[in-house]
């Protein structure tokens, strides 16, 4: 097996960069020790092996600290967006258990009463903590991640895995990277994405797993990010669309960047704009924009730029060891060419569940087959196609928006009657949030967009409101959400 794990890489290339900020350069040395010191701080906290640890912090050095000195306890980390409202904080702390929250600054007033630990005081947290592994450590020590995820009924529920092996962790790490041919020590990853997202956030902790050197822009900024591709000769890194459409919309002289050290761009999160992918592959060294289809849950498609030129639109063949099949509502497999729910297998037939949430759970499996609720259908040649999502949700910007959530919440507004809350085109994100609205008092847009900022994070928020004298129903009184969404995606290949 490679070499793995930072402490490992420590005692082979101690000065080597573990991670590259816009103003410092840190050695595996130096995260090592920093790493031993919040272990040492969080069991002082009373964490040990299968507590959890909320992170709300942005890319910062210090998110990775506390990522791999919790892993060395055997504690869990919960990835919370730093972006989120009180209440929403103080949802993922009580649902998950977490014994410590590390937040930002800007939290104080919005963790009061929790577990927190804010970024102004890290340090002195931190200080007197022994550089020292704790007793016990395991080397390496697997970074064990709990991500949330949502749907109908609005509130988030975490994903939960049974226990694996260290070394069936591990080997799945390295035999996915190589796959990618992203795996090797002399390699550097560019983090562009949040640390809350589970893509950005994992491939962040498997280029540290694998002794590469991760370059942590604190913001996505489209400039600056091909800046520290040139500069840093980052050779891969991860994206959504919009990253895409925000350098792509760059002048000229601003794109004019040496990219020549680029091997692979992963993409996935949203279906990506054919012409954006084209301008991209365009941009990009030839071969090196790879696509795949897959969620928190699990991961099912990956396709080669050479095949997209063959198969524009689709996202791709199941990768090794993963099934693919299109049912119609009785579970019935699709023949090609049918639109049907898109059902994956997981990986090694392990079996998640959606924690405290039984019938979501039974919802999402057929058999060993699952599915988070988005159609579409398999080509003769096994190329699978998205059309549409089942699920009342919406993806902005690669982040996930679960309406159910929003509506919950314009529902508090003293002058909201009724509330339907649906995704529509939009050029840079994908899709944006509208929320159509029954008044049964006078109110403003302005106001009710206001009165979800105060209770959710900022990116599930209306980009827009339309207010009506009456929204659309089934004769049993069900909004006709499908109406709502029609006209806006009339005439697009997809509706999502």
């Amino acid at each position: 097996m490679d070499v793995l794990g930072v402490a490992a890489h420590a005692r082979a290339n101690p000065s080597k960069t573990a991670i590259v900020t816009e103003d410092r350069r840190i050695a595996y040395a130096e995260l090592d020790a920093r790493s031993n010191m919040v272990a040492h701080a969080l069991a002082g906290r009373g964490v040990g092996a299968g507590d959890r640890v909320a992170l709300a912090l942005r890319n910062r050095p210090e998110a990775f600290e506390v990522l791999t000195g919790a892993a060395r306890l055997g504690a869990e980390i919960v990835p919370v967006s730093w972006r989120c409202a009180p209440e929403e904080f103080e949802y993922y702390v009580a649902d998950s258990g977490a014994r410590v929250l590390l937040a930002e600054d800007e939290h104080r007033a919005a963790t009061a009463g929790l577990p927190a630990i804010h970024l102004g005081d890290y340090e002195a947290w931190l200080a007197g903590s022994p550089a020292t592994p704790p007793p016990g450590t395991p080397d390496p020590a697997p970074t064990l991640l709990r991500y949330y995820t949502s749907g109908t009924t609005g509130r988030p529920k975490a994903v939960e895995r049974p226990p694996r092996r260290t070394d069936e962790y591990l080997d799945s790490v390295v035999a996915s990277c190589h796959r990618l041919a992203v795996g090797g020590p002399d390699q550097v990853h560019l983090m562009v994405g949040p640390a809350y997202h589970s893509g950005p956030l994992s491939y962040g902790v498997y280029s540290l797993l694998l002794g590469q050197t991760l370059v942590l822009p604190a913001r996505s900024d489209p400039a600056q990010v091909l800046d520290l591709i040139e500069r840093e000769r980052v050779t891969w890194s991860f994206m959504v669309p919009i990253h895409f459409i925000r350098i792509l919309a760059l002048p000229d002289e601003q794109r004019a960047r040496d990219l020549t050290s680029v091997r692979r761009i992963l993409h996935a999160g949203a279906p990506c704009p054919p012409e954006v992918k084209r301008a991209a592959l365009a941009l990009f060294p030839p071969g090196t924009i790879w696509e795949f289809y897959g969620s928190t849950e699990g991961r099912g498609t990956l396709i080669s730029p050479e095949e997209w030129q063959r198969k524009p639109g689709s996202v791709g063949r199941p990768i090794e060891g993963i099934r693919i099949a299109i049912l119609d509502e009785t579970g019935r497999e699709l023949p090609p060419g049918e639109v049907g729910l898109i059902y994956m297998s997981s990986v090694g037939a392990e079996r998640f569940v959606y924690a405290g949430a039984p019938d979501k759970t039974d919802a999402a499996w057929r058999g060993d087959l699952f599915t988070v609720g988005d159609m579409g259908y398999l080509d003769e040649d096994g190329y699978l196609f998205l059309t549409d999502r089942q699920i009342d949700m919406i993806i902005t910007g690669g982040a996930n928006v679960y309406p159910a959530e929003v509506e919950a919440t314009l529902h508090r507004h003293p002058a909201v009657a009724d509330v339907a809350v649906v995704g529509v085109p939009d050029e840079e994100f994908g899709e944006s949030v509208l929320a159509i609205v029954e008044l049964g008092s006078p109110a403003d847009a302005g106001d009710l967009i206001a009165f979800c900022r105060e209770h959710l994070a900022h990116y599930k928020c209306p980009r827009s409101v339309q207010i009506v004298e009456q929204l659309p129903r089934d004769p049993n009184g069900k909004v006709r959400k499908r109406d709502l969404r029609a006209p806006w995606w009339k005439g697009r290949a997809r509706a999502i």
